[in-house]
Parts: structure tokens; sequence; C-alpha cells
């Protein structure tokens, strides 16, 4: 199963359009999507419009693969659970968000080699064709509880 999250703020069209591509190539896979409801009706896809936090947590657990926009919540998720994520930053230009801290969130993380980082809908389909099904595999691991040495710099910055 693939599991998309395109957020809780705007509709994400330009993903959720690209994904339902993607899909009707791909019959016999999956696909799962959290997106709010929009103008674009997806034909290939299962949409669902609202996910409890324990849902959201299960489709992640049980994903071969994640889409997302860039959330730090489901970046962070699939980076603790070991999980494939691609991810597509939202673009103000498109109206999709408020300002541009998602781009510079992707930049960071592809700087950093954490998750893969797509920034158009070609590169999506590009990158998804790479790697369903045969090269699944995440690009790195945190774990669940902040290093000793970012608790220590916390703790001492406080103290000063």
């Amino acid at each position: 199963m693939i599991f998309v999250t395109a957020g809780t703020q705007l509709p994400f069209d330009r993903l959720i359009k690209t994904i339902d591509e993607i899909a009707s190539e791909f019959p016999d896979t999956h696909f799962v999507a959290q997106a709010l409801e929009s103008d674009y009706k997806a034909k290939n896809i299962e949409v669902l419009k609202f996910i409890s936090p324990t849902d959201f947590n299960s489709y992640i657990d049980n994903a071969e693969l994640i889409i997302s926009h860039a959330g730090m919540g489901t970046i962070i998720s699939a980076l603790v659970k070991q999980k494939p994520i691609i991810v597509m930053p939202r673009l103000t230009k498109y109206n999709e968000h408020r300002n541009e801290h998602q781009l510079g969130t992707s930049k960071k993380m592809d700087s950093l080699g954490y998750v893969d980082v797509v920034y158009d809908e070609q590169e999506l389909i590009i990158k998804f064709r790479h790697m369903w099904p045969k090269n699944l595999k995440p690009r790195n691991r945190i774990g669940e509880a902040a290093s000793e040495e970012i608790i220590n710099s916390i703790n001492n910055f406080i103290k000063y």
C-alpha cells in the first residue's frame, strides 16, 4: 500500500492529480490518500478527507511507500519508522500555502540526504517509477527521542 498525505490546511491538487495519474499505471497497487476535498475528483486512488491520529499512524505503519507534502510530522514519522518517503513541497505560487516554509524544509532535507525530494509533478512521476516496487529503501532513520547531545545543548542554552 502506498500512503499519500497532502496535509490538512489547504487542498494540494497538484500532488493528488499526479498520484491519480501514477495510480492509473499501477492498477494492482492500492493507493490511499489523506486529502482535503477539492475540485479535483480522483479516479484511481482512495481519498480520505480526515484521518484520526491513530489511523494516520496505522497507515504509516502499513505503507510500503509514503508520498507527502513537506510536513514535518509526516517526515519525522517516516524517518522514525524507517519508511521510504517522497516529499513534494506545497508552493505559494500555486496558492497551496501561505509562505514557502515547505520549500525550505524540502531543500534542507534534500541537502542532508534524509528523504527523497521532488519539486514538481514530472519529477514525482520519474522518482516513483524509479522506486516502485524494487528500490524502496529509507534514505535515513532518526530515533524517537532527541539525542543526548541536543538535550545537553538545550539545557546549556536555557541555563545562560
